[in-house]
């Protein structure tokens, strides 16, 4: 299988932020095969020349280059930042099965 139609986004929600609802509405609507939810961690980061900190949940999110459009689109609809966190990295490799189970995930019946 080639891999490279597979890809994982990633994006932050604040901390009190209901990630698991929104990662439901992500999985539901088949823009992700799945999205795991990290535990808080803590961002320094600046944000309209102050520097800001702020505890935040990490969203790693496996899909598809037929997805990441849609995807995009959801999560900047869905979420509370201004300017969302949505960075995308190629996957190189991975195990077949998994990967169809992706594929399978991401397509509407």
């Amino acid at each position: 299988m080639d891999s490279d139609q597979f890809l994982i986004a990633l994006t932050t929600l604040p901390a009190e932020h209901d990630a698991e609802q929104f990662a439901s509405h992500l999985v539901d609507e088949r823009l992700a095969a799945c999205v795991n939810i990290l535990p808080p961690v803590r961002s320094v980061y600046r944000w309209k020349d102050t520097m800001e900190r702020a505890s935040e949940t990490q969203l790693i999110i496996k899909t598809t280059r037929d997805q990441i459009e849609r995807l995009e689109a959801r999560i900047r609809e869905m979420h509370p930042y201004e300017v969302p966190e949505f960075l995308v990295i190629s996957v190189a490799h991975g195990g077949s099965a998994y990967l169809s189970w992706v594929r399978d995930s991401t397509v509407k019946p």
